[in-house]
Parts: C-alpha cells; structure tokens; sequence
C-alpha cells in the first residue's frame, strides 16, 4: 500500500507513516508544506521499488545504504539528519572528510558525545551495512575524542538532605535512584508490574544494553513506595493537580493522581534525555540543599560508590548495575581508597629514627638540583 502522510498533534512537519513492500517507515519529511512533503513520499516511494524490484544495487547512492541497513534491522533513530543531508550522495564519497563536514552542517557546536551518538554511529552502521551489500567498500570513521568519564557522588548525607529538599512528588523518585542505580529511563517509566514490594525486588525491562535485570530493594525503600497511593502503570508520576470537592466551602483539597512523564519521541533526534523530565525541579531541590554540580545521573554514580565502598565486590557491582563490562565499574573502585589506608599507615614514620638517618634537607636538595 502507498505511504501515507500525517501531522502530530504537537507538530506542524509531516511525517511519513505505513509500510512498503515489507519496508515499514516511521520518519518526519522535515516539512510543514504539503506539496514539498507530497514529493519527499513519492521519492521514498519510489526509492523502496526500486530496491524491490531491481535490489538494493540498483542505486549505489547512501539512500540505497539506508534501505539496506533498515531492512536489515537497523535502527532508524537519527537517520532523518544524515538522510537529508546525504540524500543520493553516491557511497563512493562518503569518507571522513565528508562525516565531519556533515558533523559541523548538521550539529554545530554540540558535544562529541552527542556527535558520536548521533551522527558517527549511525552513519557508520549505515556505511557497514552497505559495505556488507557490495555497495561501497568498508569505512572507518575516526571519532571525535570524549572527555574523561564524570564520577561525581556525595555522602549518605547529602543525599538525605537532597531527599528532603525535593518537591513531594520527586521524593521518592530520587530514593529509589540513590538506592537501586537505576538509570533515569529505568526509573521515570517503571511499571508497578515489575515492583514485587513483597519480596523487595525491583525487574528493569529492556534495558539499554539490550539486557533485563533484577536489583533487591533495600528495606527503607520498600517502605517508601508503600507509602504511594497508586498500584497501577507508572510507578512515578509528575505532581497532580489539587482540586477543592463539592461541598466542602474550599475548607478541604484533594490532590489527583498526577501524569507519567512523557517518554522519549523517537521521532525527535534531540529528545534523547530521560534527566531532561526532572531537570529542574532536581536543580531546584540541589540549590536548596546547598550541593553544587550534581545532576540526575549522579544519582547513579553515588549508588555504584556506596555500594562498592560496603562489599568491595566488582562483579556483584556490575550485576546489578546492568554494565556490560567489569572496565565499566572499575571507576568506581579506583575513587574508593579509604579501605587502602591501613596499608599506608604501616609504613615507617617520617620522624621515625631510620627515616631520619635517610633524610636529605631541603636546602641540600634544592643545591643538588641546581646543579
């Protein structure tokens, strides 16, 4: 069946939606005129016949790569960018040069995380993917180069302040991420179905890597979720609104049971945050706590540092933190060295009397070096 075009409810851009010969599309045409939009369906259209009919060398071109990436599996996400600004390119000229221009056009000025998240990954795997085909020989892009990881994490203590700093709704929220690790998504769009408070055992589902994994919940936090009104659908919601019950002359409120936040548009490339839902009201309860430069994430951060600081056990770590690899959390251990102390402290005293009898003055040095 022909594709169709719609308009979202909270966007003016068209967007092409249906399936093609066994191709199903889902992405934006990056317009709100409807001629200009007519033209981009019947070029996809006919791009996806060609591919049927003569096989996906029949064009050579990066749209002929994509084809053969998504029919193949591949994830669509963030190739609306790369496909309007490659287009019919030939494969031929695609090469570094050519991605960190398409780099610089499409996404100014941006992290190079994100750049790598966003265009280098894609387009290599649209590049593999086509070399896979025979339809261009294999690529490697050079990345740009990420900055050293962030460990930021603070004390039991500032997080019970930053706990009680935050608005009612948010509470439990930060609690859970303080004593499970959870990842942002995991949380903000847990389902009561995988809380089991009897047992104290909380399922995350589909992870980001690709993976499901139990963590126990740990006895204050069981109490904390019991003491949510709702069993149903999200676990965590936005504040609900207050609303005054007939009858009762504004003397009494009730506050409704507030929305879920919204998930990740997958049709929007820059809505890649879960931290983006809580960002401000985090912030706020932080400014109020009085604790600088930490962000939803550390949450997470600050879980891996407590729990490796109480059981020095990296792979019970990486467990139930979901990592892929032991190099992942080893971060961790190497910020945790107050259980090396004792190991210090044996050593002799510098006043001791054979350290003394080893001891070069300051001034005998500084001439030494001098020389």
């Amino acid at each position: 069946m022909p594709l169709k075009l719609e308009r979202r409810t909270d966007s003016p851009v068209w967007y092409l939606r249906g399936t093609l010969r066994g191709v199903r599309v889902r992405e934006s045409t990056g317009t709100d005129d409807r001629k200009a939009a007519e033209e981009i369906k019947a070029k996809r259209e006919w791009e996806i016949l060609q591919g049927s009919v003569y096989g996906i060398k029949a064009g050579g071109t990066f749209l002929a790569g994509v084809a053969a990436y998504l029919e193949n599996g591949g994830e669509r996400r963030f190739l609306q960018p790369l496909i309007d600004h490659y287009g019919a390119t030939p494969l031929a000229k695609i090469d570094q040069a050519s991605a960190d221009d398409a780099a610089r056009k499409i996404y100014p000025g941006l992290a190079p995380s994100t750049l790598n998240r966003q265009l280098y990954t894609p387009l290599a795997a649209v590049m593999n993917k086509a070399a896979e085909h025979g339809l261009c020989s294999p690529v490697k892009f050079k990345r740009p180069k990420l900055p050293k990881g962030r460990v930021r994490w603070i004390t039991h203590g500032e997080a019970h302040s930053l706990i009680e700093a935050c608005a009612d709704h948010l509470k439990p929220l930060v609690a859970f991420l303080f004593y499970t690790g959870a990842r942002i998504g995991e949380a903000l769009w847990l389902d009561w179905r995988n809380v089991d408070l009897q047992r104290g055992q909380v399922q995350f589902l589909d992870t980001k890597n690709g993976r499901d994994r139990g963590v126990p919940l740990h006895p204050d936090l069981v109490a904390i979720l019991a003491n949510l009104s709702h069993r149903h659908g999200c676990v965590f919601r936005k504040p609900g609104r207050w609303i005054v019950p007939e009858g009762s002359n504004g003397r009494e409120k009730i506050q409704l049971l507030g929305e879920p936040y919204r998930p990740l548009d997958p049709d929007d490339d820059r809505d890649v945050s879960a931290g983006d839902r809580i960002k401000k009201g985090f912030k706020a309860a932080c400014d109020r706590a009085k604790i600088s430069d930490f962000h939803p994430h550390d949450c997470r951060h600050t879980w891996a540092t407590w729990h490796y600081q109480e059981n020095r056990d990296l792979n019970m770590l990486m467990h139930l933190g979901g990592w892929s690899s032991l190099s992942m959390v080893l971060r961790y251990a190497h910020v945790n060295v107050e259980h090396a102390a004792p190991s210090i402290n044996k050593m002799p005293s510098i006043g001791s009397s054979k350290a003394k009898a080893r001891k070069i003055s300051a001034v005998k040095l500084a001439k030494r070096n001098a020389t």
